[in-house]
């Protein structure tokens, strides 16, 4: 049904406005977003299918959610009918949005303070990635954000790890501590027994030049695994 045959209090425009943001659902916040459908498929129409997008035989890249569709590349957006130049932009902005608020908060409050917030942070910029990214959050010495970066790329099930390469970015950014990250995109987020060797090794060569590691979080889509938090450090 298109947006106008609604009565006024089901558009999720008018919606939003008289009740909040979260009174509406995926479909009717991501409707808000693209503003128009396409000839013969209403916004809503539109949106509900966008989140329902699976992983392609050809291995393009599915949505199967919000989390998925915010996560992905304008060049994976290409492929939606319907999705021209402006909506593309304005989808992924909404993501980088986000990414900004986020380290804004972590680079003006220890990282400490907020544990959840680090993790959601690594979520976003890792949680749906199909391959696997290992990031490192660098930290000054109140525990604040200096810079994250992702500095190993691998594939669905393994990457390399050169110690000696954070090492020198610690120095390059003069970090106190940092926080490692890396994704399975398998889905779980349990560490595998090379995760904790892995961890071991980078601990040891940053104790060289007496940087700490305070954490490493392992997430997925909607997951975060925190190895402090479960006294794996």
């Amino acid at each position: 049904m298109p947006l106008k045959d609604l009565p006024p209090d089901a558009r999720p425009r008018e919606k939003l406005l008289a009740r909040g943001p979260g009174a509406l659902s995926d479909v009717e916040l991501l409707a808000l977003l693209l503003r128009t459908g396409i000839k013969g498929k209403g916004v809503l129409q539109m949106a509900q299918e966008l989140l329902q997008i699976k992983p392609a035989a050809d291995g393009a890249a599915g949505f199967d959610g919000i989390a998925g569709l915010l996560n992905a590349t304008a060049d994976d957006l290409k492929r939606v009918k319907g999705l021209g130049p402006a909506k593309r932009a304005e989808l992924v902005a909404v993501l980088e949005l986000a990414r900004r608020a986020m380290a804004q908060r972590l680079q003006q409050r220890t990282v400490l303070d907020s544990p959840d917030a680090v993790k959601h942070y690594l979520q976003l910029h890792l949680g749906a990635r199909s391959h696997e990214v290992f990031a490192v959050l660098f930290l000054d010495a109140q525990n604040r954000l200096i810079a994250m970066e992702e500095m190993f790329k691998g594939t669905l099930t393994q990457t390399s790890v050169y110690p000696r390469e954070v090492v020198k970015r610690a120095l390059d950014l003069q970090a106190s501590s940092l926080v490692l990250s890396h994704n399975h995109p398998s889905g779980t987020v349990q560490p595998s027994r090379a995760d904790e060797m892995l961890t071991q090794a980078l601990k040891a060569a940053l104790a060289l030049i007496d940087v700490r590691v305070l954490d490493h979080v392992i997430v997925a889509p909607g997951e975060a695994f925190s190895m402090a938090e479960r006294g794996l450090m």
